[in-house]
């Protein structure tokens, strides 16, 4: 018996995401939203799974509970966003800003984080595949145990 091969959806327009989250659509999935600019914007429980929110702006974004898996948000500005809650399993969040983000309970399992920047970020409880040690400049942070990270490694 073969296995089946996985293929990756064409990435989709969706136009005025802020107006149609607002009309009560929550269904984002293999969305085109590169270099949006979405600073500030409520997107909390859409389903933004398979996106493409490469070097968007993100910043004060309101994501909690947003299912983010496999969301590629290489170089996106996501500082101050409450991402609690979310699922970024298998996201790309290479060269990504998360300075002073929550992410407390965010499920981080297979996330590539290489790069992100954390400082500041709140991790209570998110769920890493690896020890946080791997991760780069997390001066401020407070770490999945709770402890606080007073300076660089």
């Amino acid at each position: 018996m073969q296995a089946a091969k996985a293929y990756r959806l064409p990435l989709r327009q969706v136009g005025d995401i802020r107006a149609k989250y607002k009309a009560g659509e929550r269904d984002f999935r293999w969305a085109d939203l590169s270099e949006a600019e979405l600073s500030g914007a409520s997107l909390s429980r859409a389903n933004l799974s398979g996106a493409s929110l490469r070097r968007a702006n993100l910043r004060g974004a309101k994501l909690w509970k947003a299912n983010l898996s496999g969301v590629n948000l290489s170089g996106a500005n996501l500082s101050g966003a409450d991402l609690r809650k979310a699922n970024l399993s298998r996201a790309y969040l290479s060269g990504a800003f998360l300075w002073d983000a929550d992410l407390s309970g965010a499920n981080l399992s297979r996330a590539e984080l290489v790069g992100t920047q954390l400082r500041g970020a709140n991790l209570t409880g998110a769920k890493l595949d690896f020890g946080w040690e791997r991760l780069k400049d997390l001066t401020g942070t407070i770490l999945p145990d709770g402890t606080y990270h007073p300076s660089t490694l």
